[in-house]
């Protein structure tokens, strides 16, 4: 009798252990599936924050080098050769918008941010400002005035910096959208409309909408600034755009009126750089450039230096915090997917091979009197790969319809678990977005107004967004797709001619005649 046959009489005479085995062949399936499926939305979810979340690199100043130029300056002009550099002799080159286009027409640059900082005192209307801060307006005038301060003492420097600091601050941008605060989510524009390339040269504005209400001002309106050095020198603003910061101001911005982000007023860079002089005329502070392909980002520096970067006079800061932090979860997922397929596949066929031993040991009578009367060994082996393959077919149905499901269960906790645990490591260092460069400082050293002063945008955000302010993807588009089950019925194969193998070396050494006796 053909050895099919055979395998098909058995399997329907023997339904118990049919059942059985059909049983623990989904069982196995069916986590081998959920695993493939976990790992395959992962992957999908990974290329698709690559799309909708790019790495950034901002191109500014090369400060150590400055630095070094100060001091190798000042070693020149000083008898003892020392390499203590001149705080006053400091200075920063400006980006050149030459430079930027340049960079900014390189392959995967899906975007760019011109930031150019300035401060201007507040004519037609009032700045906001805390009861901290008068305060130490007034005790700085009482110690200027009067006792040992008269020719300066330790509070008039402070006075002097709030003087020539301004009490507005000018975020020069080229476009809102990709500012670094509205890209973050921290502010977004609640009334008119944001700045643009189309506001270059322009003297339109967008200003905060604490500051809008305190004063009255709406959509349209005009309103006027002065020079934060001259007061004679007055510049008008057309507001075309009200927006919403969810900023909090901290102990300096409640000290330092230009620095409360209720103040800051967003205008095109070629304002920020009109009021900065003619010095900073197609310039900027820093650029940001947002990377459609994260994990191209050293091919982007590399091509930048091709394209004629000057590396000594500007440097490029790379910050892919928030694509890692949206991913890490996902690749550890996958990562654990990955060795629930090893895993469960492993221990399938050890208990399939087990199970398949003791249903070959129960028929040793059957194979004793097949050898006997000549059929060959491997057809025998056949008849109990048939066997184990009829009810492979019937467990893939049942993991097919089922598997999604669980897919869907375990990869959701998984995913939830793994966010949870990211997110805590997150805020146990403090974040991986705090502490950039620049952060303790706002202003440029030794520049006055020319500088951005103000919030620091330039130097304190690095980078598109914060990784902090990132959202995480909590959800797994699982689907079943004709891949997973074409890869699941492969694992399967592979286990049921494993679990027969393991399980008919035994039997298959033995003589006829030593069977049947036994």
């Amino acid at each position: 009798m053909n050895f099919i046959k055979r395998a098909f009489y058995s399997t329907k005479a023997k339904k118990g252990r049919t059942l059985l085995l059909t049983f623990v062949f989904s069982a196995i399936l069916i986590f081998i599936l959920a695993g493939l499926t976990i790992q395959s939305a992962s992957l999908k979810a990974t290329e698709n924050a690559k799309k909708s979340m790019g790495a950034t690199v901002t191109l500014s100043t090369n400060m150590e080098n400055a630095m070094k130029k100060s001091s190798s300056s000042d070693s020149d002009d000083s008898s003892d050769k020392s390499d203590r550099p001149d705080p006053g002799s400091f200075s920063i080159t400006p980006v050149d918008l030459d430079t930027v286009n340049t960079l900014a027409k390189l392959d995967n640059v899906a975007s760019y941010s011109i930031s150019s900082s300035t401060s201007v005192n507040a004519k037609s209307f009032d700045a906001i400002s805390s009861e901290d801060e008068e305060e130490d307006e007034s005790s700085s005038s009482n110690s200027s005035n009067g006792g040992n301060n008269q020719q300066g003492g330790p509070n008039s420097g402070m006075q002097m910096m709030r003087m020539s600091s301004g009490d507005i601050t000018i975020e020069g941008t080229n476009d809102t959208a990709t500012a670094s605060d509205f890209t973050s989510g921290t502010a977004k524009i609640t009334e008119g409309v944001g700045i643009t390339e189309d506001d270059v040269d322009s003297n339109h504005a967008v200003i905060e909408t604490n500051l809008a209400k305190a004063n009255d001002i709406s959509v349209g309106d005009t309103i006027k600034v002065t020079d934060s050095e001259d007061e004679d020198i007055v510049y008008k603003l057309k507001v075309v755009g009200i927006y919403k910061t969810s900023e909090t101001a901290d102990a300096r911005s409640m000290r330092m009126t230009a620095l409360n982000p209720y103040n800051a007023i967003y205008t095109s860079y070629t304002f920020a750089n009109k009021v900065k002089g003619d010095d900073y005329k197609d310039s900027a502070d820093s650029v940001i450039y947002t990377l459609s392909d994260p994990e191209k980002m050293d091919t982007f520096e590399k091509d930048a230096k091709k394209a004629g970067l000057d590396t000594d006079t500007y440097s490029l800061r790379t910050n892919d915090q928030v694509y890692q932090q949206m991913i890490q979860p996902l690749e550890n997922v996958e990562s654990f997917a990955k060795k629930i397929v090893i895993l469960v596949s492993a221990a399938g066929t050890v208990i399939l091979a087990l199970i398949v031993i003791l249903m070959i040991r129960e028929r040793k009578y059957e194979i004793g009197v097949l050898l006997s009367l000549g059929e060959k060994r491997f057809k025998i082996i056949g008849q109990f790969f048939a066997e184990l393959l009829a009810v492979l077919i019937v467990a893939l149905v049942i993991a097919g319809v089922s598997g999604k499901f669980v897919g869907n269960i375990v990869g959701e906790q998984l995913l939830e678990q793994q966010a949870t645990t990211t997110a805590s490591t997150s805020n146990n260092q403090g974040g991986p977005g705090q502490g950039g460069p620049g952060q303790a400082g706002g202003q440029n050293l030794g520049q006055g107004r020319s500088g951005n002063f103000g919030r620091g945008s330039s130097f304190s955000n690095f980078g598109a967004s914060s990784a902090k302010n990132a959202k995480q993807i909590e959800d797994l588009n699982i689907t079943l797709s004709l891949k997973e089950l074409v890869e699941l019925g492969g694992f399967g194969l592979a286990i049921s001619f494993l679990a027969v193998i393991i399980a008919s070396i035994g039997v298959m050494r033995m003589q006829p005649k030593k069977i049947l006796i036994s």
